[in-house]
């Protein structure tokens, strides 16, 4: 595999070729640092555009932070400190699409476990590991480095595992053991946890509470767990290029590095680890909704996009719940919500599926481009 220090492109260098050579070890990323690489491969370099785009500190940038909303107290019948905590919710989403939540209800210990799990998978026996190794994204588990690594412009200096939880749960006997009954645990916990969000932006945008849960939001959820090896030189890829979520909501629960920002009035601001914090982001079908709510909501909560930088220090552990079906064949057809249409806000995108929806977003990859735009009116 060729390794360059320089953004030309070396005589020898075949990218299909060498893509193909990195995906037949089926050790991903961590396969090349446990090897002892000291340059990286030039799959991995990113378009000299995004690039320096990382090595400009933009100083204006340090005057923004993403919200943190604090839901101590809402699971008591206090409807002051409810129109509080929706007021605020409303507001981030609009604004900045991305928020943090504290007292968010899901224990310290179980945070812990999970990223523990996700930790100890990627650092057990290879072996045993390269059994989950996969492109089917039907497999009850799939592990493999970049979905989309044989079309995406740049490879990511990211490893990465999916799993199903609902509306059909991966069968315990089928997941890798070192994560099996945490995973359970959490997913239990992040769907009542996604049950409430739900409720909170429904409410924020002046709809019943049951809305977003009554047609089918909180109905999938899908955990992927990330693994950002350390990176020798992270000033030439990423960790995840810039993309908004094809889901309709997020909740990440990320490790104590850091590295994740989010675009904001057109800089990067960096997205901090909080102790005992979940970030919470809105996805295309919630911007419309499902698939972000940008979807269902015609634009009136923001799907922005984001990214997470590469590091000298890691692994860097994150663990992202989607609240999506994903590619299971439901035919239910999502688009603007009715109700929030009028002369004045006419629809901006066409019906459809979230397997429609999806499909496209993975042939598609991570580009640097919006996936709504293929379902613009």
């Amino acid at each position: 595999m060729v390794g360059t220090n320089t953004n030309e492109v070396p005589i020898n260098y075949d990218r299909k070729r060498e893509l193909r050579a990195f995906d037949d070890t089926k050790e991903g990323v961590k396969g090349l640092v446990d090897a002892g690489i000291t340059v990286v491969p030039r799959i991995f370099h990113q378009p000299p555009d995004q690039y320096s785009t990382n090595n400009n500190f933009d100083s204006e940038a340090t005057q923004f932070s993403v919200p943190v909303i604090d839901l101590e107290g809402f699971e008591f019948d206090r409807p002051r400190k409810r129109k509080e905590i929706v007021t605020k919710v409303g507001e981030a989403s609009e604004t900045w699409g991305f928020f943090q939540i504290v007292n968010h209800g899901i224990p310290i210990d179980v945070l812990g476990e999970i990223k523990d799990g996700v930790r100890g998978f990627y650092e057990q026996d290879t072996q045993v590991k390269k059994q989950f190794y996969t492109r089917d994204r039907f497999k009850p588990v799939v592990y493999n480095s970049n979905f989309d690594l044989h079309r995406a412009p740049a490879t990511n200096w990211r490893d990465s595992f999916m799993c199903y939880m609902a509306p059909n749960p991966t069968k315990p006997e089928d997941m890798p053991e070192v994560f099996r009954d945490i995973l359970i645990e959490y997913s239990k916990q992040v769907m009542k946890l996604g049950k409430l969000l739900f409720e909170l932006l429904s409410e924020a945008l002046g709809l019943k509470p049951s809305h977003l849960n009554d047609i089918d939001c909180s109905l999938g959820l899908v955990h992927v767990g990330h693994y950002y090896p350390s990176c020798p030189q992270p000033e030439l890829t990423l960790g995840t290029s810039k993309h908004a979520d094809n889901d309709f909501i997020t909740v990440l629960l990320q490790d104590h590095i850091g590295g994740l920002q989010v675009l904001h009035q057109n800089k990067w601001i960096d997205v901090p680890p909080v102790p005992g914090a979940l970030v919470v982001n809105i996805g295309d079908l919630l911007q419309a909704i499902l698939l972000g709510l940008q979807l269902i909501s015609n634009e009136r909560f923001k799907s922005v996009e984001h990214r997470v930088l590469a590091n000298r220090v890691g692994p860097r552990v994150s663990v992202a719940s989607f609240f999506s079906t994903g590619m299971l064949p439901l035919g239910r057809l999502y688009g603007p919500i009715k109700e929030l249409l009028s002369e004045d806000n006419l629809p901006k995108y066409r019906e459809t599926t979230i397997r429609e929806y999806n499909a496209h977003f993975i042939d598609k990859g991570l580009d640097g481009t919006s996936a709504l735009t293929h379902f613009e009116l």
